[in-house]
């Protein structure tokens, strides 16, 4: 008999954060979350919960838990947009639309209870984490910080009444490419007025925020966007610089003003995906060992950026081609041979333009789905 908790004891985040070893346990391309990195995110303590309320809810096979769902509420969200619409995520499920329904309602009635009108997701936890389903590239693990999925799921979202808002998709391209003559020219004509560095580790936070202040004037106009919080994201800059050199990170100014910049991250997934989730007691001198003798040859693009009054001028595209190009001896000095540039949403012309000039191809589709709340709708 299938029977659902309310997160709300220790054992019950424990379920929820394990409920994917029971959904993957035979699918090669998943890669187990670090158990602790979980626990970790998820504390109370978090920058995010200053802004953001969630709950979670962990379905039971006898004492098995083998399915799961949050629902959020992100303040952030709501004072940025003036509307009502909460957020589920960290959906997992067997193929069993009865308990994947069950699991949305309980969501649902939270959501409503909160005062939300409309529901979006998945997102983990917000737009500024793990974002969308995947619904096609299944047979490839995915990057670090992006979602896999059961090929079922989407299905599953649809029978409970959602429908399609948004498609992202993650794109390949290697940093050996040779630039075209035009990309040429761009650079060389821009060199005069562009200056690029890599991040100054002798003044971090405020590197930092400068990366920060880009960013949130760069996305302010886009789809779902809601504002990185200073401490939210120093937090995780932190956390980045742990295990990046600073030359991941490159900034672009004009007359000592930054306006541009691009962050890469090494595909930590690459070096966890055997460790089951644990770190202790030997994963963790496992990983040390592999990011220290034999770093990830492949890595990710999570974050770049063009301030906004320059993204349609002559600036625009040459800042965004001299940032990427600023990574590539970087990335081909650590060894990288593919980069994955995602999320990118299916609206953005110029950046996968700009992709396929660089020989990119996609290689992974996700989605974001969107449902109308009514007190009705509890009855389905």
């Amino acid at each position: 008999m299938i029977k659902i908790a309310e997160v709300k004891t220790k054992k019950h985040l424990n379920d929820f954060i394990k409920v994917p070893w029971s959904i993957y346990e035979h699918d090669k391309n998943w890669v187990p979350p670090l158990i602790v990195e979980r626990r970790d995110a998820l504390k109370a303590s978090q920058p995010i919960f200053k802004h953001l309320d969630w709950a979670g809810w962990v379905a039971y096979d006898e004492s098995k838990p083998i399915a799961r769902i949050s629902a959020q509420v992100d303040r952030a969200h709501l004072e940025y947009y003036r509307n009502t619409t909460g957020f589920f995520g960290n959906f997992e499920s067997p193929n069993n639309s009865a308990i994947s329904k069950q699991l949305f309602l309980l969501a649902e009635q939270w959501l409503l209870s909160k005062e939300m009108t409309r529901v979006r997701g998945p997102f983990n936890l917000n737009i500024n984490q793990e974002v969308g389903l995947l619904v096609e590239g299944f047979d490839t693990p995915p990057y670090f910080m992006m979602t896999h999925a059961r090929d079922y799921y989407g299905k599953l979202v649809e029978d409970s009444g959602y429908a399609k808002e948004m498609d992202l998709s993650a794109y390949l391209i290697s940093p050996k490419f040779e630039p075209p003559k035009f990309m040429k020219a761009i650079l060389k004509r821009l060199e005069r007025d562009i200056s690029i560095s890599p991040l100054n580790k002798k003044d971090v936070m405020a590197e930092l925020e400068t990366v920060r202040n880009i960013f949130n004037d760069a996305w302010s106009d886009n789809w779902g966007f809601v504002p990185f919080e200073k401490d939210e994201f120093a937090a995780i800059g932190k956390e980045m610089l742990m295990v990046i050199p600073n030359d991941f990170i490159q900034i672009a100014r004009i007359n000592n003003e930054p306006v541009a910049f691009i962050v890469l991250l090494p595909n930590i997934n690459e070096a966890i995906q055997d460790l089951d989730g644990k770190l202790f007691p030997f994963g963790i001198f496992k990983l040390i060992k592999r990011l220290k003798l034999g770093y990830p040859k492949t890595a990710r693009i999570p974050l770049m950026g063009v301030r906004k009054r320059l993204q349609n001028t002559r600036f625009g595209p040459g800042l965004a081609l001299s940032v990427v190009n600023a990574l590539r001896k970087p990335a081909i000095r650590k060894g990288i041979e593919t980069v994955e540039m995602s999320w990118i949403l299916e609206n953005n012309a110029g950046m996968k333009k700009i992709i396929d000039i660089l020989g990119g191809y996609r290689s992974k589709h996700y989605r974001v789905y969107e449902k109308p709340l009514t007190p009705i709708s509890t009855h389905n």
